[in-house]
């Protein structure tokens, strides 16, 4: 391979962010560190998260049906309290982040809330299964599972079975990517869009963003090469990886409902999300593109108040409301 120039600069404002979290967040992850990090203080503040956002949400654990012969499913249920029990709301079916091994349905779900308080929307935020102990096809089964119980039920709570809009975030968004494969390949829910922010789509690991940052912000090619090995095992990177595992494998994206792509200039995942992107043009799709100049993998969680997370979590609302406004 020729030599891997340097990677674009941080945002200014993002980088003074990510310089205060130096010293407790390395980019790096091995295979043997992810018990500690399913251990470390940002996954116990999950379980402090208000999923009620000050009282805007009646919000309702329900455990539902897996996939066949495996353990049933963990769903967050999150309907706004001043809804008009007559008229069903839209559905924001949320995958959580953290590298399939790592988080839970209360990870990244206050972004589809504040849509969801916004817009007037339910929101179902899936738990699935983690590797390694529970290699794929587990993750995304489970969150098909999921998925096909709340359209099946989606009356119960004042959804909308027809407008459900899939949501996730790095690892979500690329199981969010696969279960809109998995949902068209299997003559799913009609689904009306897939919101993939910073999407994990391609466990080859190879392209030139993903060497431009090894080593560098916070998920870099290490911690990508640990979390795909998780995944896949002795597979990863080889001819014979399921689409329904790393989307970008897929030879066909025609018939996918339109899509939101967002990445950061500065991350490992840029050029995989580009060429997705692309892809689904090529195959005559909808799909809206953003790649945030200086923007590190995750940046708008890091840095909720700097100018460029401002602009991109307006970027994802305003898509999203022309979606529902169709």
């Amino acid at each position: 391979m020729a030599p891997v120039p340097p990677p674009p600069p941080f945002d200014p404002e993002l980088a003074a962010a990510l310089d205060l979290v130096k010293d407790v967040l390395t980019p790096g992850l091995a295979l043997d560190e992810i018990p500690t990090a399913r251990q470390g203080a940002g996954m116990e503040l999950l379980g402090l998260i208000d999923v009620t956002m000050g009282g805007a949400f009646d919000a309702e654990d329900r455990t539902v049906p897996g996939p066949p012969g495996a353990p049933d499913v963990s769903l967050l249920v999150c309907r706004p309290v001043d809804a008009d029990p007559a008229v069903p709301l839209p559905v924001i079916y949320h995958v959580h982040g953290g590298g399939m091994i790592l988080g839970n349905n209360r990870a990244g779900v206050d972004g589809p809330l504040a849509w969801a308080r916004e817009l007037g929307a339910v929101v179902v935020s899936v738990e699935y299964r983690l590797a390694p102990e529970h290699p794929h096809p587990a993750p995304v089964e489970d969150a098909y599972a999921g998925l096909l119980w709340t359209a099946a039920h989606a009356g119960e709570f004042g959804g909308d079975p027809d407008r459900i809009v899939l949501a996730g975030s790095s690892a979500g968004g690329g199981l969010t990517a696969a279960l809109a494969l998995l949902a068209r390949d299997r003559q799913g829910p009609p689904l009306i869009g897939q919101l993939l922010m910073c999407p994990m789509l391609d466990d080859r690991n190879e392209t030139v963003s993903s060497h431009q940052m090894a080593g560098v912000g916070v998920w870099d090619r290490t911690a990508n090469e640990t979390a795909w090995t998780a995944l896949l095992g002795d597979r990863r990177g080889g001819p014979d990886v399921s689409p329904y595992a790393a989307p970008a494998r897929a030879d066909d994206l025609s018939g996918l409902p339109p899509a939101f792509l967002d990445v950061g200039s500065a991350e490992t995942f840029r050029d995989e999300v580009v060429e997705y992107a692309s892809r689904i043009w090529q195959s005559g799709g909808v799909a809206e593109l953003h790649v945030w100049p200086g923007g590190f993998h995750g940046f708008d969680g890091f840095a909720p108040q700097a100018s460029l997370s401002l602009a991109a979590r307006a970027a994802q609302q305003d898509w999203l409301r022309r979606l529902l406004n169709r």
